[in-house]
């Protein structure tokens, strides 16, 4: 009789990471293309749009670290499941706080936030326990894979769905998705190897190996992360400082595009969907392809430390010569191809500074990368406020654009300076 082919586990947990993050940015997102009417039926100037895009972030900010102690208390499988409900049926109640008060849609947006914040601490958290050093950076470029691929679905979807039907109707379907998605997560996904009931024996085998410790702190005490060592390392400010500037044009793409597609263009708002989702796109291919030429680069006897810093590099300095370009262009089709650029770039970043939390720290990958997303969602609050400010000073993105080339150029000097590919916390 011939043996059954079996999808290895880790795979499946890939790629239901990938989409537990899609979906995530889904009904993180769709607020960008939803408030280009909401609005028009408000009256909302563009920095009270500037406050409604980054109240979202006060949550996400203030809950990272105590997003990564619970994930850290009870593991990324349960953490992850429960945050998707509740973010999920915040993404449900959205109309209805919108329609209600300012104020309450401001609440709703800093508790979908909070919802959110454990996200990324469950993905380092299960990586560390379900990869090996050699699959970890296109594994983890797949999983982040979720926030581009989640980013163009959500405009454009919204894009066509509100072409159709009133704003509302976005929010519900895609409350209800994420609803749906996570009756599958607590299903087919588990904590680790040890947990899965179906696991081969060969996989579990190589899930045991030297490489696998130690990894993931599920259910150790929160007092035995060596947090002053953590805290002297500059290796760990770098990482701090590089999820920072990387995120800024990242964040203020993320909640501006569609904006300045129609201040820019005065296009539709179906096209305004297609128009911002392209860059999305380009960043989904260009940071999966970054994850395979990191881990090759890694097999044919590079330096982990080597390979860090080039993609790291790369992603920074390319994406500030396109956002320089895109303060100059004149047409909606060169600011596409510019911005596509520019953000398609920042994928080599996701080869970077993304699987370096493993690197440096791969017992407290989850902590770790808790305590950089702090930093990384700074950018979320002062850069879409700061954008929507400039906006509002100066009639256009120009010199905005130019502001998160900077911040990019910072970046890298602080990378290049201070990173590491070593194992530096035990």
């Amino acid at each position: 009789m011939t043996p059954q082919l079996q999808i290895p586990k880790r795979v499946i947990l890939v790629t239901m990471c990938f989409t537990a993050m899609l979906i995530c940015y889904l009904d993180r997102v769709s607020i960008s293309t939803g408030i280009v009417p909401m609005a028009e039926q408000f009256g909302w100037s563009n920095t009270t749009k500037g406050w409604v895009l980054s109240s979202f972030f006060l949550g996400y900010l203030f809950a990272q670290i105590p997003g990564s102690w619970v994930t850290n208390r009870f593991g990324g499988r349960i953490v992850l499941g429960v945050s998707m409900v509740w973010w999920s049926l915040i993404t449900l109640l959205t109309p209805l706080a919108a329609t209600s008060s300012f104020t309450l849609l401001i609440i709703a947006r800093v508790a979908m936030g909070l919802g959110e914040a454990a996200v990324t601490p469950c993905l380092y958290n299960l990586a560390a326990r379900w990869l090996q050093p050699h699959e970890r950076a296109r594994s983890l470029t797949i999983m982040i894979g979720g926030i581009p691929m989640g980013t163009l679905a959500a405009l454009v979807f919204s894009g066509w769905l509100l072409e159709r039907s009133p704003w509302p109707v976005m929010f519900y379907i895609f409350g209800a998705i994420g609803i749906v998605f996570a009756f599958f997560w607590f299903r087919m996904i588990h904590g680790s190897p040890a947990d899965h009931p179906s696991i081969t024996a060969e996989e579990i085998s190589l899930l045991s190996g030297p490489a696998a410790i130690t990894s993931g702190t599920a259910g150790s005490s929160w007092s035995e992360v060596p947090w002053r060592r953590i805290l002297r390392t500059p290796a760990v400010w770098a990482l701090i400082a590089n999820h920072f500037c990387s995120n800024w044009s990242l964040y203020v793409l993320l909640s501006w595009l569609p904006s300045y597609f129609k201040t820019f263009a005065g296009l539709g708002i179906g096209s305004i969907g297609l128009f911002s989702a392209a860059p999305w796109l380009i960043l989904f291919i260009v940071a999966n392809i970054a994850g395979l030429l990191a881990d090759r680069l890694v097999k044919v006897g590079w330096s982990i430390t080597r390979v860090r810093k080039t993609m790291q590099t790369i992603g920074l300095l390319g994406s500030a010569i396109g956002l320089v370009t895109a303060s100059f262009v004149v047409t909606p089709a060169a600011a596409v191809l510019v911005l596509c650029a520019a953000l398609g770039v920042l994928g080599f970043t996701w080869a970077g500074f993304g699987p370096n939390h493993l690197d440096v720290a791969p017992r407290y990958a989850d902590v770790l990368s808790g305590l950089t997303n702090t930093a990384g969602t700074m950018p979320g609050v002062i850069g879409v406020i700061v954008t929507g400010w400039i906006v509002d000073r100066t009639g256009g993105f120009s010199s905005a654009f130019q502001l998160a080339a900077v911040v990019n150029v910072i970046g890298a000097v602080i990378w290049l300076k201070w990173s590491t590919g070593e194992r530096v916390i035990d």
